[in-house]
């Protein structure tokens, strides 16, 4: 007679975490509440790239023609000219006066160019007028210099000065602040996934309380498995949110010329996504513990305030003193859950190296797992205790734990 098969009690735990984080990823992501607020939020995402791109872009290309006995010259010097301002301004010929000006009212040329006036349908853009009168200006001192028997190559080759040199002493200042533009925007949506997310557990977990329904699921799965599987679904549909708007957003920056998709640019983007794991984890154990100990929706405000307010504050710390470095800045950017707001911002600012950043997410981690263990404990002391709030050192006692 063969004795029955013992399962690890390991396996069976993750096992149980495996299931109960399935079904919270799969409940969630079938909700379409959520999936409306994700397709929204790429929308804003892609408008907030696009937008200012369409409106400050354009590619500054004009059709001008010119009339009188110096249009020729006038449209070599006008193209020579454009090309130093970065502008594409093509020479159109038109039989007439009248033919080029009906052009210009048609809307099929920008600018006619003949008899000491700049013939335009309504305005003329600030650098295609730049051009057009360095042009003018050029032909028309060329014209009279001939005049007077000068020769215009000999005063050209005289008034040619080599022009200053730019010397930059902070070479880096523009891609620093590009890579700190990434990491305060990413800092914005990480305070908003993290609440987000955090509020799911949270209300989740009272949801099952209040219904019951946790009294089930208890029967088949240990109270820690379930607490770690809700905290692990949630996460992931999270940190698949998370990517997906990092790369979504990198992408349409990088199209519409916002900025040169670079590893340096890269490198914030992909520090949010990575401080967001370990910021959820910490807080969503610390909503879910406290959620634990409440019946109903109207008490839940009051018991996850705490969290709130630290979440709040370290968001406040990363935006206002994390762009500037400084003392308090650098000393909290090792302090869980603090650290979760303030790294990406330091490090896009340049004030913190890799290994900081490897030493700051070593402190965190080791922090989480404390935090786990008490999480789960308190949890599981609170949990099935229906009525009033239960208070934490009722559920710390009331733990098997």
């Amino acid at each position: 007679m063969t004795s029955p098969r013992t399962v690890d009690p390991t396996v069976r735990f993750w096992h149980s975490v495996r299931l109960v984080a399935r079904r919270e990823f799969v409940e969630r992501i079938r909700d379409r509440g959520f999936l409306v607020s994700v397709a929204v939020m790429l929308v804003v995402l892609l408008a907030s790239v696009a937008i200012p791109a369409a409106i400050g872009g354009g590619d500054d290309k004009y059709d001008v023609a010119f009339g009188g006995p110096q249009q020729a010259r006038l449209g070599q010097v006008a193209t020579a000219q454009a090309q130093l301002l970065d502008t594409d301004v093509t020479v159109k010929a038109y039989p007439d006066a009248a033919a080029a000006e009906k052009a210009v009212e048609d809307g099929d040329l920008d600018a006619y160019v003949a008899d000491g006036r700049i013939v335009v349908h309504r305005d003329l853009p600030d650098r295609l007028a730049a051009v057009l009168q360095s042009a003018y200006g050029t032909v028309e001192r060329d014209t009279r210099l001939a005049a007077q028997g000068i020769d215009a190559s000999a005063v050209d080759q005289a008034m040619q000065v080599q022009p200053l040199t730019k010397q930059t002493l902070d070479p880096d200042a523009d891609e620093r602040n590009a890579r700190k533009g990434i990491a305060i925007l990413g800092t914005i949506m990480l305070y908003g996934m993290l609440m987000l997310f955090c509020m799911w557990v949270a209300n989740g977990v009272v949801e099952e309380k209040s219904s019951r329904i946790v009294e089930i699921l208890l029967a088949a799965v240990p109270a820690r498995a379930l607490l770690t599987g809700k905290v692990i679904g949630i996460g992931l549909l999270g940190l698949a949110q998370m990517a997906l708007t990092a790369v979504v957003g990198l992408a349409a920056a990088s199209a519409f010329g916002t900025i040169d998709l670079t590893g340096s640019m890269v490198y914030p983007a992909a520090l949010v996504v990575v401080w967001f794991v370990i910021g959820y984890a910490i807080y969503a154990c610390m909503f879910a513990a406290a959620a634990a100990r409440v019946s109903r929706m109207e008490d839940l405000q009051h018991v996850i305030t705490p969290m709130t307010s630290l979440l709040i504050a370290s968001f406040f710390l990363a935006i206002f003193f994390g762009q500037n470095g400084g003392t308090l800045a650098q000393v909290l950017a090792y302090v869980p859950p603090f650290s979760a707001m303030l790294q990406p911002v330091l490090t896009a600012s340049g004030e913190l190296a890799l290994w900081q950043n490897l030493a700051a997410a070593a402190v965190s981690l080791l922090a989480l797992v404390a935090l786990m263990s008490a999480a789960a404990r308190l949890y599981e002391g609170a949990v099935l205790r229906t009525g009033g709030k239960v208070s934490v050192k009722d559920a710390w006692a009331s733990s098997r734990s």
